[in-house]
């Protein structure tokens, strides 16, 4: 079984609608004849019936003539005349000579068998005359009905070919993807039933789903034209490569799966990861040399599932590994897969429960001042206590919520109740967290806006922190996002520093008001020299660029002084406090000590 399994020609219906029409067009057109020829007979027939009984009523008037002795050559005219009433006759004449021409004529005979004369008159076929006029009007119907039928049957060939075409292509948008001329979604579906219900002995079926790295890199570098090139190269190679037993479809824009039969595992992956590599190889395109990664995760049957829709899951799920291990890798299904997707949709649910029934929580953790004295702001952060499972940490269930479209919900319960607390601390900012989805989303400034006004917090205490990840998928969207946030008065900051590819880039593009150390630089302090570099560095770009510096993860007072002394002006850390509920961070502030770890002693 191959990839030509899609390109099978569309099975043609019977097309009645066309044959009926030609069948209604021929049977008129041999019905107007049939009905011609049939009065044409008929109209005859009356017109010599009519004349048999005229000529009986003659025979009988003269019959009564003979009887009464009378002379037939010595008839009054007018009794004549009267005949010629009774029998329905035009013109009659009784006549002596034989009669010549067009009339027609009766003999007399006399009673020794003699003929003695001949009545004569003008023949009467009115309705033979009738119709003779109207056949002028039938030929112009005949020729009329003859050259619609011909046009009907031309145009019932031309719908019948044009239908044949539409059907074709009906086929193909039903079946084949019009960009690549692979099997589509749906085709692929029946191909992997075919595949599975078709495997006999101890044959593996093995579907692979293949994922193409960078497609949209190439599409924003080179175009969409390049970038559609690319994946008609590509089903191209596909099909030169494409191990026996195997066909190839496209799931969506940069996925393809690959069904394949093979005699054991191994020999199958060892075909998929050829096939891989073979897709992973560059391509010339429109004068451009380009290449794509691909990433694999596949499943067996029956070894992983027995059904298509298991296999395709678990396909899914080994590509959804593979991804998340490493990019360029091809891995194949685990039974621990099945548990971390089951985990997720038990996370997912369960959070949906907990925002609709207002069970989730927000802590706070003090930033300080880097004499470690005064509580300068707060930086809001979202806390889950499962009713089972405890406590959740924040990386496992905001992945739940970002995979799963919950994203903006948690960001704007956040944003909303530590706006809300921040009425409890006036003196000083509160910081929040914005994830990329939220920073897309058209309504953030509104939102924003809106929770400022209706908690009376100036614009100036909210700082909203942002990652690197969210100035690269959309840097024109996010930069102008940003600027209308930054027209309302709250200031910026960029979160993690140091830990990206671009952060130079950013800093010189966007206008933020902070950046916040990230703390893997934090913890070597005071053991890694390199560490302590690195930081002042940091600080000297900040202050160049006129940036207040905040340092996260601060856990000893040695890197406290350290970071102190690099010129970092903001710390938070467990050296001062843990996040905390409102209660916490209220008695921090009422406390009236020297220093926060004396408040906290």
């Amino acid at each position: 079984m191959s990839v030509a399994i899609a390109n099978q020609p569309a099975p043609r219906r019977r097309l009645w609608t066309p044959r009926l029409v030609a069948t209604l067009a021929l049977f008129v057109l041999s019905a107007t004849f049939f009905c011609a020829i049939v009065g044409s007979t008929l109209v005859r027939q009356a017109d010599d019936r009519q004349g048999l009984e005229r000529r009986t009523a003659l025979l009988g008037a003269i019959e009564d003539i003979r009887n009464s002795g009378a002379d037939f050559s010595a008839l009054d005219p007018r009794h004549i005349k009267g005949m010629e009433r009774t029998a329905g006759l035009k013109d009659l004449r009784f006549e002596t000579e034989p009669v010549a021409g067009d009339r027609e004529v009766q003999s007399v005979i006399n009673g020794h068998g003699r003929i003695i004369g001949w009545f004569s008159w003008e023949p009467d076929r009115s309705m033979s005359n009738a119709l003779s006029q109207l056949r002028p009007l039938l030929a112009l119907t005949g020729i009329f009905l003859i050259g619609f039928a011909g046009i009907a049957l031309w145009q019932v060939r031309r719908a019948v070919r044009d239908l044949g075409t539409s059907e074709q292509l009906a086929w193909k948008l039903a079946h084949e993807d019009l960009l690549t001329g692979l099997p589509n979604h749906r085709k692929m579906i029946e191909l992997i039933d075919g595949a599975l219900g078709g495997r006999a002995g101890d044959d593996v079926a093995m579907l692979t789903v293949l994922d193409l790295d960078g497609l949209k890199d190439i599409n924003d570098a080179y175009g969409h034209r390049t970038g559609d090139g690319l994946l008609i190269a590509l089903a191209a190679r596909v099909k030169d490569v494409l191990p026996p037993r195997a066909f190839c479809g496209r799931f969506d824009g940069d996925e393809f799966a690959v069904m394949m039969t093979a005699p054991d595992m191994a020999a199958g992956e060892a075909a998929m990861r050829s096939l891989a590599g073979a897709l992973s190889r560059p391509f010339w395109i429109d004068d451009q040399v380009v290449q794509v990664g691909v990433t694999a995760g596949l499943a067996h049957a029956p070894r992983d599932a027995q059904t298509r829709d298991e296999l395709m899951r678990r396909a899914d799920l080994a590509l959804r590994a593979a991804k998340k291990k490493h990019r360029g890798g091809v891995a194949h299904f685990e039974p621990a897969m099945d548990v971390e997707f089951d985990d997720r949709r038990f996370l997912e649910k369960e959070l949906r429960r907990a925002l609709d029934d207002k069970a989730l929580d927000v802590h706070y953790q003090p930033i300080v001042s880097s004499d470690g004295a005064r509580i300068v702001g707060a930086e809001a952060l979202l806390r889950w206590t499962h009713p089972q499972r405890g406590a959740i940490p924040p990386a496992k269930f905001v992945a739940v919520a970002e995979q799963s479209g919950l994203m903006g919900r948690l960001g704007t319960f956040v944003l909303r109740r530590a706006l809300s607390d921040a009425q409890r601390w006036p003196g000083i900012y509160m910081a929040v967290n914005l994830s990329p989805i939220q920073v897309r989303d058209p309504a953030l400034v509104e939102l924003v806006s809106d929770t400022l006004a209706k908690n009376g917090i100036p614009a100036s205490r909210l700082m909203l922190e942002v990652t690197e990840g969210v100035l690269i998928d959309n840097p024109g969207e996010a930069q102008a996002r940003l600027d209308a946030l930054k027209a309302l008065g709250v200031r910026l900051a960029l979160d993690d520093f140091g830990t990206g590819y671009s952060s130079l880039t950013y800093l010189q593009r966007f206008n933020f008001d902070k950046l916040k150390i990230d703390r893997g630089f934090v913890v070597p302090l005071g053991r890694d020299a390199g560490s302590q570099a690195l930081v002042q560095a940091i600080v000297a770009l900040g202050r160049a660029l006129d940036l207040t510096l905040l340092a996260e993860g601060v856990e000893t007072e040695e890197q406290r002084v350290l970071l102190r002394l690099a010129g970092c002006e903001e710390m938070q850390g467990y050296l001062f406090a843990r996040p905390g509920p409102c209660e916490a961070l209220d008695r921090l502030l009422a406390a009236n000590a020297p220093s926060i770890r004396a408040a906290v002693a």
